[in-house]
């Protein structure tokens, strides 16, 4: 896609947009918009192109245009930092969603390389944050590029978590907001996902790996009754069983999205067969102030202190003058209008 094109929007808007909570208020004002960085992650084949261009209402990646031939799919190819940029509103709000996607992630027999790649990636981020937070003149230009939340694809297997999953997850649950959902889960009865959600949990819950649990606010922060009833409902919800497409039917004189099958459809954005419009809502509307809040203030400053007191591995911090950002450095960045 061409930087600075996009694609009209002619699909129903999720059933939630028109809900919101105090803590997304306060970034109404963000008059050139409120970054919100997202990164998938998630093995080939988990709908993760289909996930983005469901999630943004329009086509950002081409999946058409990813197909490889027969004789090098056998090839794993190494993994990639992929960057696209999209502009939205949602609420009244202006959102500028930064999405990094990893193709090529967990294609190979050994991962140990994408595992250190991505949590050095993500802790450049904060390296960038921490070197701008000590310059003597700040740049006002300075784009903050921390990961707020991370899309952590699980395979529809119907039994547990694997190695890859539990190593992943452990790994990078203290250095951003871990969200795990299923991909295609519209491959499992609604019997077996259930069931798998539960396995799922119980795997998280024994591994003690740190995900976002959508905690309660504190006492006598805004909204705390409010939220707690639905950051509960949410919790149950975990993982999240989503289901992408770009296929648009016409039902009652309304555009619904739908992924078609030979015995029916499975529409995106109702609650009985996918939690992708929940999901979505979470992201984009009612959680998006929790989870860079939490980036900030808990994530980062916990990196902070382990890095000024030594405790973790020294990164480059010389990301002053005209050196290229390090989203140019990993990867094509691709933008997207509204």
């Amino acid at each position: 896609m061409k930087e600075g094109s996009g694609e009209e929007q002619n699909v129903a808007p999720s059933v939630y947009s028109h809900v919101s909570r105090p803590g997304s208020h306060r970034y109404k004002n963000a008059k050139k918009g409120l970054p919100f960085n997202v990164m998938l992650v998630g093995e080939s084949g988990l709908g993760r192109t289909t996930f983005l261009n469901t999630l943004c209402e329009r086509v950002v990646v081409d999946a058409a245009g990813k197909q490889v031939s027969s004789e090098q799919a056998h090839i794993a190819e190494p993994m990639q930092f992929k960057h696209y940029t999209v502009e939205m509103e949602e609420d009244g709000m202006k959102i500028i969603l930064n999405v990094i996607d990893t193709p090529g992630f967990g294609d190979g027999i050994d991962n140990e390389n994408c595992f250190m790649q991505i949590q050095e990636y993500i802790e450049v981020q904060f390296d960038e944050v921490l070197a701008e937070e000590n310059r003597i003149k700040r740049n006002t230009k300075f784009k903050d590029s921390r990961v707020h939340a991370l899309l952590y694809f699980i395979t529809p297997t119907g039994h547990s978590l694997r190695e890859i999953d539990v190593e992943l997850m452990r790994r990078l649950g203290s250095r951003t907001n871990i969200i795990p959902v299923i991909g295609r889960s519209d491959s499992l009865t609604p019997r077996e996902l259930v069931l798998f959600k539960q396995r799922i949990m119980n795997d998280i819950a024994q591994h003690s790996i740190p995900i976002f649990s959508f905690p309660d606010a504190e006492e006598g922060d805004e909204g705390d009754e409010e939220n707690v009833e639905e950051n509960a409902e949410l919790r149950a919800m975990l993982p999240f069983a989503v289901v992408g497409c770009e296929e648009v039917i016409n039902e009652d004189g309304r555009p619904v999205r739908v992924r078609s099958y030979p015995w029916g459809v499975v529409q995106v954005d109702n609650d009985a067969h996918s939690d992708f419009d929940r999901l979505r809502y979470v992201l984009l509307n009612s959680h998006i102030g929790d989870l860079r809040d939490r980036t900030h203030n808990e994530i980062y400053e916990r990196y902070r202190t382990e890095k000024l007191s030594g405790t973790v591995p020294a990164q480059a911090m010389a990301l002053a003058g005209d050196e290229p950002s390090v989203l140019e450095a990993m990867g094509m960045q691709h933008t997207v209008a509204a």
